[in-house]
């Protein structure tokens, strides 16, 4: 059964590599023996990703690209050089998301949330889900090999967050909440990836959504005890805790499981 989860031989690409997730979405497909390219808008970030993957795993075989996912030319870029150095693309991970760079701009509230800031993050968050899906899906077709193409989303694409758990909560030091264009975002790129799975479905590719629950990576004590309080499982997920679920997507152990987005989120959209 653990042939199941052997990615040897195939090559999959991360794009927003040098993120909170992505580092450990490129570490657990090289430990499984996929070739990966790691992609960020950071080359900084995306170099780190490929020296923490070869550190952990002796032997594994990855390599950094720059990307701009918002960018029609960075992506095609990106894309032909991939498939250049590894001959074809049989995973893609399209997880590449902003928060902004302006806190200020993305964590207003909605009735002064600005359009310039609803298109900035719309542009990475669906407009680069577009861009990606539509590279490496038009090769994967042409190549008749098929393949697997897991779209990062969050629960806030099928739940609305609470703004209860947010009250005295912090993140590196500032109020926070969830804004409406995230939660629009993501509930695009659920959509896609189930129109993307009927449609590529005759060619062989599939497409999963997977949405990740909260995850611990900077709130403050009390963002994180109201967060878990609203968790059947009492807690906010680690970082390490959404590997699995991408490994089963991405390779043969999902062989008859497209159309799908798999929330791993404790427990919280079961009640």
């Amino acid at each position: 059964m653990a042939d199941l989860f052997d990615l040897t031989g195939k090559t999959a690409l991360v794009t927003g590599a040098g993120g909170i997730l992505g580092r450990g979405f490129c570490q657990v497909l090289a430990a499984h023996g996929a070739r990966v390219a790691a992609a960020d808008i950071d080359a900084a970030a995306a170099a780190a990703t490929v020296e923490h993957v070869r550190t952990t795993t002796p032997g594994a075989e990855a390599f950094e690209v720059v990307c701009d996912v918002s960018n029609p030319e960075s992506v095609e870029g990106m894309v032909a050089s991939v498939v250049e150095r590894s001959g074809g693309i049989d995973v893609l991970n399209s997880n590449a998301a902003t928060k902004s760079e302006d806190h200020d701009a993305f964590f207003a509230p909605y009735e002064k949330y600005s359009l310039a800031e609803w298109r900035r993050i719309t542009s990475v968050n669906l407009d680069g889900m577009f861009l990606v899906t539509q590279a490496v899906g038009r090769r994967m077709a042409e190549s008749g090999r098929g393949g697997s193409i897991v779209l990062t989303a969050s629960i806030y694409g099928s739940l609305a967050p609470d703004p209860r758990i947010y009250e005295g909560s912090l993140y590196m030091g500032r109020p926070i909440n969830t804004p409406a264009v995230y939660s629009a975002s993501k509930a695009a790129v659920i959509g896609l990836g189930r129109y993307l799975a009927a449609y590529w479905a005759p060619r062989g590719i599939r497409v999963n959504s997977l949405s990740p629950g909260g995850v611990d990576s900077g709130q403050n004590e009390t963002f994180k005890q109201r967060y878990g309080q609203r968790v059947p499982l009492g807690r906010m997920a680690a970082r390490d805790e959404m590997q699995g679920a991408m490994l089963f997507l991405a390779s043969e152990a999902s062989t008859y499981v497209t159309g799908q987005n798999l929330l791993v989120d404790g427990g919280l959209s079961c009640w």
